[in-house]
């Protein structure tokens, strides 16, 4: 398993420690030049993206994979967690269904999913 796809999973099952509903690893290799994967969920309000955001982190800083940047707020509905290959989108569910990023990247393949 290539590091880009363990680093996607964690941070998907991270997301479902903390409860995020609607979780999707989409493989982005050979369609996107700027990551390999996505894995996109969503949250219920502002503490709640917060707290999976922080979950995400924490989880993927115990095996020594720190993020390259971190945009967005809970207040702005999305937050994205930039791990170089991997690109963690944490949406409202009214922002998830603004931006679709599922529909807009519909060639991916779903290496995960998760209601």
């Amino acid at each position: 398993m290539d590091s880009g796809r363990e680093i996607a999973i964690k941070a998907a099952q991270a997301a479902v420690e903390k409860k995020a509903h609607d979780i999707k690893v989409l493989d982005l290799r050979g369609i996107f030049p700027v990551a390999d994967y996505f894995v996109i969920c969503s949250g219920r309000s502002t503490t709640h993206l917060d707290a999976i955001a922080q979950e995400i982190q924490e989880q993927l800083g115990k095996s020594a994979e720190g993020y390259f940047r971190k945009q967005g707020t809970p207040q702005s509905g999305w937050i994205l967690l930039d791990y170089g290959s991997v690109v963690v989108h944490i949406f409202s569910e009214e922002a998830r269904s603004f931006y679709d990023l599922e529909h807009l990247w519909g060639d991916a393949s779903i290496i995960m999913q998760n209601s």
